[in-house]
């Protein structure tokens, strides 16, 4: 499974980008996929997480804020961001967990910079 990550870029705050991740190749059975970021010198955290029945989940400083949505057909997940703030700068990872056994799989990660 490859994961493909892309959208990020440069954006003032209170702007918006909107993050795709799509999964190609041979593809068993996609269960949560995930977005996760890490900022400079921090770890690497969960933002939200979409299980393939839709339950959603949000760390508490991206709740209201951040829309994590999937297309079952495309093997795609998005990730809407609102209101950014410069808190929100990070290189961004989705992760997918996939096939039988379940493993995760974890995409390029894409930057994102909150800066006016």
């Amino acid at each position: 499974v490859q994961l493909q990550a892309s959208g990020g870029g440069l954006v003032q705050p209170g702007g918006f980008l909107r993050l795709s991740c799509a999964a190609s190749g041979t593809i068993f059975s996609i269960g949560t996929m995930g977005w996760y970021r890490q900022a400079p010198g921090k770890q690497r955290e969960l933002v939200a997480a979409i299980t393939s029945g839709g339950t959603t989940v949000y760390s508490d400083s991206v709740k209201g804020r951040f829309t994590i949505s999937r297309d079952n057909a495309k093997n795609t997940v998005y990730l809407q961001m609102n209101s950014l703030n410069v808190e929100d700068t990070a290189v961004y990872y989705c992760k997918v967990a996939a096939g039988s056994p379940r493993r995760d799989y974890w995409g390029q990660g894409t930057q994102v910079t909150v800066s006016s």
